[in-house]
């Protein structure tokens, strides 16, 4: 059974769903047709919302594009294309990668969302080059599920944003320490029962497939290599150039950067965000690459990879324009939270945030959205407030399955269509929907 719905799911998203920017267009679209519907807002209204919140993720969009560039410039370096290469050397045959994949993607997207998305694709590549028997589609999908744990684990805007002092809610519900969120009993076990079961589900989608996903060569090879990397005589070099392939400036402008990470944490604690993330992987790519021109050579080959994410983040700050300033994301809110009582709340409010999410794919800005509407619910019904807010964290992990939004980092690196995984995903945003309802009903 499972052979037959797995051959449906990739079949259909194969033949009906298009490439990643026209997805965004679709949806922009859609958007504007129920803000005209359901708001009573005008043409002019939407046209106004979307242009103004067009331009309101750039600073998003600099951070994931970041991600794919440093990531993959730190991944070509030969001492980290060493430890991917022996992690990889763990799986000796094709239901072996799948199961490492899904587990590895999973536990570094529980420590961070950014390192997990880049550390997922780059070992897939790594063990696709080992195994090249594999079926490469799922076994990006499978790195990309570990995705679906993020908001569970320490880098979850949610959590983490009603654990600061000063948060916009704090005169409703004070701090709420992570203790009682995700470390919670509650997200202890949707993160244990899908780290379980991911990868057991991952293999098999693997053994439910009629044959293999044949892998391009090209999208496994190694680009960094050019004639200009080879090695010069210094009497040839220029002043420039050897400046350019000098180790002592690589040298001491790693260290320099190595010397505000070791502060960063000092001072900081583990707080491991995305732009110290990002910190880390330009720097330590700087130093491994050991000279300037072997660096920037690595660059010029990564920069191609964040085309995707610079062109469509645009379009969905557009529709988070409208989806909020419309009131349309707060009608959507409101109508589950209307049919709710003090045990289904929790669920309600993970379903709303999941459909929510497919317009406003972020985290951060989703809670700003929904936890207006969703904890005055809560303390009125007699709620406990910080599983609710967990419950429209999970809502914004959950879908994140098949909105192309998130994957395009991960997909850039793998050099794939949103398409060739999304089949995959549909089935696995189904099966995590259960332990996720569970947990919420349970505990």
């Amino acid at each position: 059974m499972l052979k037959s719905i797995t051959a449906t799911s990739d079949r259909l998203v194969q033949r009906y769903l298009p490439d990643a920017f026209l997805f965004a267009i679709i949806l922009t679209i859609i958007v504007f047709v129920l803000g005209l519907v359901f708001t009573g807002s005008s043409p002019v209204n939407m046209v106004e919302y979307w242009g103004q919140g067009f331009w309101d993720l750039l600073a998003f969009a600099m951070q994931m594009s970041l991600i794919v560039i440093t990531g993959y410039i730190l991944a070509n370096t030969p001492f980290v294309k060493g430890i991917l290469s022996k992690i990889s050397n763990m799986a000796n045959s094709p239901g072996q990668a799948i199961v490492l994949v899904t587990v590895v993607a999973s536990i570094a997207c529980l420590i961070n969302y950014g390192f997990g998305l880049v550390v997922g694709a780059l070992l897939a590549i790594h063990v696709a080059k080992r195994i090249p028997s594999i079926d490469y589609r799922i076994l990006i999908a499978a790195a990309y599920s570990g995705f679906l744990l993020w908001h569970g684990g320490f880098s979850g805007s949610i959590p983490l944003t009603i654990a600061t002092e000063g948060h916009f809610l704090e005169d409703l519900v004070g701090v709420i320490p992570i203790t009682e969120t995700l470390f919670s009993e509650l997200n202890l076990f949707i993160v244990f029962i899908l780290l379980i079961t991911l990868p057991i589900l991952n293999w098999f989608l693997l053994k439910a497939r009629d044959g293999n996903s044949s892998i391009d060569p090209e999208l496994l090879k190694t680009h960094t290599q050019t004639v200009e990397e080879q090695k010069l005589e210094k009497k040839d070099l220029t002043p420039a150039e050897r400046l350019e392939h000098s180790q002592v400036i690589s040298m001491i402008i790693g260290i320099l950067g190595l010397a505000f990470i070791i502060y960063h944490f000092t001072t900081s604690g583990f707080d491991l965000n995305i732009n110290i993330v990002n910190f880390i992987f330009l720097f330590l790519g700087i130093l491994l690459h050991k000279t300037p021109r072997k660096f920037l050579n690595s660059v010029s080959d990564a920069v191609k990879n964040a085309g995707g994410i610079i062109i469509q983040f645009p379009f969905y700050a557009g529709i988070m324009g409208m989806m909020v300033a419309s009131g349309l994301s707060e009608q959507m809110s409101t109508m589950f939270v209307n049919i709710s009582n003090e045990v289904t709340l929790p669920l309600f409010a993970f379903i709303s945030a999941g459909i929510v999410n497919f317009f406003v794919p972020s985290g951060g800005g989703q809670w700003a959205v929904q936890a207006p509407i969703m904890i005055p619910a809560a303390l009125e019904i007699g709620v406990d407030t910080a599983k609710t807010a967990m419950a429209v964290a999970w809502g914004d992990a959950w879908t994140n399955m098949i909105q192309p939004f998130w994957a395009l980092p991960l997909l850039a690196i793998a050099g794939l269509k949103v398409k060739d995984i999304m089949g995959f995903c549909l089935i696995i945003l189904v099966w995590s929907f259960i332990p996720i309802a569970i947990g919420l009903l349970l505990f």
